[in-house]
């Protein structure tokens, strides 16, 4: 418990300021400041400046705002496309449907989700739409084969059966009966994979297959300031953190979610 209410409070403190970055930044991250360049963190500059004079707390704000929402929105891509695939299968288990769901689950995890951006980018150009395209695409699998091995061990279960001999279609029972029941481990999967989109957002940017500039992103910071590491480490040290506490903060939650929603694991770990 805890593990989630401290890892809940560290996420939520990136979401508001992202929030926050959509009404309010301490300075305006889209004007360059030139005589104030990477100035080391003061009073005006709690997180100094960039080598452009732009203030990096407010660029972590505005790069909260743009991490937060590509990851939310790949996992909902995942989500949404992987779920019901995945309890398609087990429902149809066995068959050709089944087949042709796990061989495209084999077809999509053969490629990382950086090859997958790659190859995107190289069609249709870097943006911060392709990257969510990509990550969403690489969570479907990770999605569809939770679903479909949780439905399976419940397909077989007599409140399942009771729905059969009562006449209702596998569709309904999959979303009236076997959805709820397994509606816990998605929820946990969904916060461990909200972290790993965090991580492959910036990953992207970093390699400038993310979002483009002048947007700032987490990733595209620590880029840009890779070559001035040693002279002004506050450049790499704050969006670095940012990154680190968001991520940890997710993992704690889905650590802390996973035990509370899970019987079994109580007292394990206290």
């Amino acid at each position: 418990m805890m593990r989630m209410v401290l890892g809940g409070g560290i996420a939520l403190i990136f979401a508001l300021a992202a929030v926050l970055s959509f009404f309010w930044t301490p300075f305006d991250v889209t004007v360059f400041d030139i005589a104030n360049k990477i100035k080391t963190p003061t009073g005006l500059h709690p997180f100094g400046t960039d080598h452009f004079g732009r203030d990096i707390l407010s660029m972590i704000m505005v790069g909260a705002r743009i991490s937060l929402a590509v990851a939310l929105v790949a996992v909902g891509i995942g989500m949404g496309l992987g779920v019901p695939l995945g309890l398609w299968a087990a429902a149809r288990r066995g068959g050709w449907v089944d087949e042709l769901v796990m061989r495209f689950n084999d077809l999509v995890f053969a490629f990382p989700s950086l090859l997958i951006a790659v190859m995107i980018t190289a069609i249709f150009g870097a943006s911060a739409f392709n990257a969510i395209l990509a990550i969403g695409i690489f969570n479907i699998p990770v999605f569809a084969r939770l679903s479909r091995g949780a439905a399976l061990s419940l397909w077989s279960r007599e409140f399942i059966l009771s729905a059969r001999v009562a006449g209702k279609s596998s569709a309904r029972i999959s979303f009236e009966h076997i959805l709820p029941n397994i509606a816990n481990l998605l929820i946990v999967q969904g916060t461990i994979q909200f972290s790993l989109g965090i991580l492959a957002e910036a990953g992207l940017s970093y390699i400038g297959l993310g979002v483009q500039p002048p947007t700032p992103s987490w990733g595209r910071m620590l880029a840009d300031s890779q070559t001035l590491a040693a002279l002004a480490p506050h450049l790499v040290l704050f969006p670095g953190f940012a990154i680190i506490l968001t991520v940890l903060g997710l993992n704690l939650m889905g650590d802390g979610l996973r035990d509370m929603l899970d019987p079994r694991l109580k007292g394990i770990r206290s």
